[in-house]
């Protein structure tokens, strides 16, 4: 196990993942009902304990869904096993460009861009275009730099026009707005940082 693979590791047993909600994103049901993305083949990147996967699987997509530690891999499959649903859940490092199988028509990720893209930008720019084809979607849920950080809480930030350099080399941007990320709590207070909702779509 790596260093970067034990950190999380040691986060999810020792449950210190403020990011964490446990309730689906309420900006990824918004996303879903505005444009109208019906059940499909979606690949969620860092899915953390699998809220959201089981969220989707609810929906009736078919979802893959990732992340480095095995002890939120395992939360995840019993969430799943609980709801009813299936997910194919992956404990595995995403930048490493598993393999999935054929490419899918939706990716999303809460959180794990701003921190990939902090790590090994091409790497994660590989996987997007690995597992994506012409007219893929792909929403992303990032910590917005329009916002300071308060005494080094919240989500790593990023801005507008590096999201957009940074994603437009395999995809066209589909609409970037503000958001307010839901259901954290820090010291015991609800806690909504700044956050960019970013849907993209794969160029032909």
């Amino acid at each position: 196990m790596t260093q970067e693979n034990r950190s999380w590791e040691d986060r999810y047993q020792k449950k210190d993942t403020p990011w964490d909600s446990g309730i689906p994103s309420t900006e990824l049901t918004r996303c879903l009902d505005q444009f109208q993305i019906s059940p499909c083949r979606v690949l969620e990147m860092g899915c953390g304990t699998g809220t959201n996967a089981v969220f989707l699987a609810q929906k009736g997509f078919q979802v893959t869904a990732v992340d480095l530690s095995s002890q939120a891999i395992e939360e995840g499959r019993m969430k799943a096993r609980q709801a009813g649903v299936q997910v194919d859940f992956r404990q595995a490092d995403v930048l490493n460009a598993p393999e999935f199988g054929e490419p899918f028509a939706f990716l999303f990720d809460r959180g794990f861009y701003h921190v990939a893209r902090r790590v090994d930008l091409e790497g994660f720019q590989k996987v997007l275009h690995q597992h994506s084809e012409p007219g893929s979607l792909y929403l992303t849920l990032a910590g917005n730099a329009n916002e300071a950080s308060p005494e080094g809480e919240g989500p790593p930030r990023v801005h507008a026009h590096e999201m957009c350099l940074e994603l437009s080399t395999w995809f066209d941007l589909v609409v970037l707005h503000e958001f307010r990320f839901d259901g954290i709590v820090r010291n015991g207070h609800p806690f909504r940082p700044l956050g960019w909702s970013g849907l993209w779509r794969r160029k032909a």
